[in-house]
């Protein structure tokens, strides 16, 4: 199973580049996985502890069950993902994401280059680099809309842990991507070769290491 990775800041445009690869190879080819959904669990806190956990740090994901998931696809199992409830702050207890062996996955995500142990597992490595201000507007449009904050909360949040983390973690892990793509979903350029490389290895002509 080819592994790729695909990493960047808040609003980069990573899930935009994930899609569109999985659009151009054909849904059935590809397994998404999505780091936000591996959140760590959190229902042995109260809500108001749970409000005060540092969502921008990578220490509030669950990265060892993100790889014992990667590592049962890898040997034709299937796996659960966890679904997290954005709005209570912790896994939600009813609704799991059933994760099927493929020739391919794709896991989508804040810190994928930054773990030394998930980037191990990865074939590919990719980082979509977007200008900090499309990023911060593209955050603001996505709480509003989808998690129902408000701008103060965004405002207050982005200065207090999005930014520092941001430039303390997901900045530096750019060095271990193999490919750059500037402006996210938007650099067709990127996404083509990103496909055409990917196509390569379903058709048994690319030469990739083994993990």
């Amino acid at each position: 199973m080819l592994i790729i990775g695909i990493a960047g800041g808040t609003g980069s445009g990573k899930t935009t580049v994930a899609r569109s690869v999985i659009e151009q190879l054909g849904p059935d080819k590809v397994t998404f996985i999505s780091q936000d959904n591996y959140y760590k669990d959190q229902s042995h806190l109260t809500m108001d502890q749970r409000v005060l956990t540092n969502y921008d740090h990578p220490f509030a994901f669950d990265n060892e069950l993100l790889i014992e998931h990667l590592l049962m696809l890898r040997n034709r199992q299937t796996a659960a993902a966890p679904v997290y409830d954005f709005t209570n702050h912790t896994r939600s207890t009813t609704e799991n994401i059933v994760l099927k062996p493929n020739r391919i996955a794709i896991v989508e995500g804040l810190f994928v280059l930054y773990d030394e142990k998930l980037r191990n597992m990865l074939n590919i490595k990719v980082f979509v680099d977007t200008d900090s201000d499309v990023r911060l507007l593209r955050r603001v449009l996505r709480d509003m809309e989808e998690r129902g904050r408000s701008i103060h909360s965004i405002h207050q949040q982005y200065l207090a842990t999005v930014k520092p983390m941001h430039e303390a973690f997901i900045e530096p892990s750019k060095k271990y991507a193999d490919l750059i793509i500037p402006e996210g979903g938007h650099n067709e350029v990127g996404i083509q070769l990103l496909s055409i490389l990917t196509e390569k290895y379903l058709s048994g002509s690319g030469n990739w290491p083994e993990i």
